[in-house]
This record gives structure tokens, sequence and C-alpha cells, in this order.
């Protein structure tokens, strides 16, 4: 026997990447609610959340060259079924035998007391869901989340994890895959952190909604200056406001045309009655007192 007959025989990337997919195939066949971790691109994680848990992942593990492994596992297509649930994360990950590994995460949930100190310290810093799906909240708000001993992400004696396979080590690759694929998939589905940790992400939806309703109001409460008061628009125009004017079609046009106006114009209306008239005929009243009654019906 020679001496590379002790190490496993060297399968390339495409070739797990093949057995990963194969496997995934008749697995789904039998388990349709199978829900793979598939990653676009050699990016493990794109978005401030999935980076944020991987972040966390290297702050205390140990044993970094699997680490590195379970990054090269995830990347192939070997985290074949990965579930999240209040407290614990369950992961079926393939490896070298033909039937995939069974690794089991269990991570504290977050204390009470923690959760609403999260929620006091980000008051006034949170406009919208969205913000927080996206990860595009303020940065004090993100050292919040990710500060080492009052934070949402776990410490290292807040997660335990087992794994199937024959490894001694605490963390094995499949373990470190299966992390990983947490990251990626906090991608898409963010609200899957809060889940895990059994908090509502609701409480700080309803926290960014009262302030954003007492910014409103703040504000309502405010006169703007295009407000025009009755007594300026009187002046301006020249007329007498009624205390309720109703609808437009409660006020007359000639009851808005000034007294002077009024008695100097008779003269001319009673003589141009007796010609014909000429072109289409003409509503009584000014251009100037019918933007006049526009303005008020509007203000109104």
């Amino acid at each position: 026997m020679s001496y590379w007959d002790n190490f496993p025989r060297y399968v390339s990337v495409a070739e797990k990447k093949a057995k990963a997919a194969k496997k995934l195939k008749q697995l789904s066949r039998k388990n349709p609610n199978l829900k793979p971790v598939i990653l676009q691109g050699s990016a493990i994680a794109r978005t401030w959340w999935g980076k944020a848990w991987n972040l966390n992942l290297d702050r205390y593990a140990d044993y970094h060259n699997r680490i590195g492994r379970g990054r090269s596992y995830v990347r192939h297509g070997a985290v074949l079924d990965l579930q999240i649930d209040p407290g614990e994360a369950r992961a079926s990950v393939q490896g070298s035998q033909s039937s995939p590994y069974s690794v089991v995460i269990s991570i504290r949930t977050l204390k009470k007391d923690i959760w609403q100190t999260i929620i006091n310290q980000c008051q006034g810093m949170l406009e919208s869901l969205q913000e927080l799906i996206n990860g595009s909240f303020p940065k004090t708000m993100g050292e919040i989340f990710t500060h080492k001993d009052s934070g949402m992400f776990p410490s290292s004696k807040e997660i335990k994890f087992s794994c199937s396979c024959p490894d001694w080590a605490g963390m094995c690759k499949h373990v470190a895959a299966a992390l990983y694929g947490i990251g990626a998939r906090l991608d898409e589905s963010p609200e899957l952190f809060f889940r895990m940790r059994n908090v509502e992400m609701d409480d700080l939806i309803g926290q960014a909604i009262s302030d954003h309703r007492q910014k409103l109001l703040a504000r309502a409460s405010k006169k703007s200056s295009r407000i025009i008061e009755e007594a300026d628009l009187s002046q301006t125009f020249g007329i007498e406001l009624e205390h309720d004017l109703g609808t437009a079609s409660s006020v007359s046009l000639e009851d808005t045309v000034p007294v002077s106006s009024r008695n100097s114009k008779k003269t001319a209306s009673s003589a141009k009655s007796k010609s014909p008239a000429k072109g289409p005929l003409r509503k009584k009243g000014s251009k100037r007192t019918k933007k006049a009654l526009t303005s008020v019906v509007r203000l109104k």
C-alpha cells in the first residue's frame, strides 16, 4: 500500500457540485419542502444582514481550516436543506459519503430586557420597513445590533451545534457550511433573523411608525405661510367675505365687486344694452374679481 492510499481521492469543485445537485434532486422527490442554499454568484452574502452574520461567525469561530472548508461547501451547493425556527436551525449537508449529514444549530433566544433596550436605543432611527429589510439604516443602528454584549447577534456562549459526521471537531466543515448558509439565507429573508432569536420585527416597525406619526403631528401644528387669513384676503382684493361661503354657487360675482365699481359701470352697461351684442357673451365681473372668487373657494 502506497503512502497516498491513506488520503481521500481529490474531488474537483465541479464534481462536488454535480454530486450535490444529483442528491438534491433525489431528496426533492420525497420531500418537496426542502429549502436548499443556492448562491447567486461566488459571494456568500451581499446584504448587510448576511455580511453581519458571517462577520459575527468569524469573530468567535475556531478551527479555521474547517471554517474555510465550510465556505467551500456552501459555495458548491452542499447545503441541501436549511430550516430556521425560533432558537434552532437544522440543515442537511452533503459530504463525502452518499447520504447527507444532519446538522443542528441551537441558538439561545434573545432576552426580553436586551430586546427592549435595543428598541429604545433605535428610537427615531428607522423610517420604514424597507429600510430595515435592506439594512440601509443608520450606522449607529447597525452598531446597536452587532454590539458584542448587548446586541442581537449570538455570542459563542449562546450558540451550540452538532453534526452526525465522525469529525471530532466541535465545529466541523458541515456545521460551518450550515452557519454560512444562514448568512446566505438572511440575504433573501432578513426577517428570519428575528424569528431565529424569537423576537418580533413588528416591535421595531411599530416604534418607527410611532416616531413618524409624532413628526407629522409636530409639522401639522405649525401654520403654513401659504395659508392666507380672511382679513388679509379682504385687504388684498378689496372684498368682504362672508363667514360661511358654502359652495361656489352661493357666492355672487356682483356681491364681490366694490360699490364704486358698480356705480361707475351702470351708465356704460345701459348704453351697451341698446346696441346689438358683438361676439360671444361675457359674464359679469372683472378678471380680478373672478380670480378673487376662485381663491376664496379654494381656500374654503
